[in-house]
């Protein structure tokens, strides 16, 4: 698989404790957040569970509650917290000085049967 790293945004965009969304060259849209300690960390843009936009909705520490139905998201390994049985799609992330990259090459957006 060819690792096709694309920057993002800079650190100046997205601060520590907050998230934001974007979209890549190829139209996917992505939510990125960095969570404590400055860890970056990009998943799909949208909830697997009916669509909603992520960005819309609360970060905690590392934990994301989608604001339209409480579906809630460990933004350290993309698992669902509540529901248990749901995933994001997550996707490598690399910072070079202030600059954030990410790769979706292969990678496709989760959806629940939820």
């Amino acid at each position: 698989m060819t690792v096709a790293f694309e920057k993002i945004c800079t650190l100046d965009d997205v601060w520590e404790g907050e998230m934001g969304p974007f979209v890549t060259a190829d139209g996917t849209e992505i939510l990125l957040a960095v969570l404590p300690g400055g860890v970056v960390r990009a998943v799909q843009g949208r909830c697997p569970h009916q669509d909603f936009p992520l960005h819309r909705g609360r970060l905690e520490r590392h934990v994301l509650t989608c604001r339209a139905h409480l579906w809630q998201f460990d933004l350290e390994s993309g698992q669902g917290v509540n529901p248990g049985d749901c995933q994001l799609a997550v996707y490598p992330t690399r910072v070079d000085g202030d600059d954030v990259y990410v790769d979706v090459a292969g990678i496709v957006p989760r959806h629940s049967h939820t």
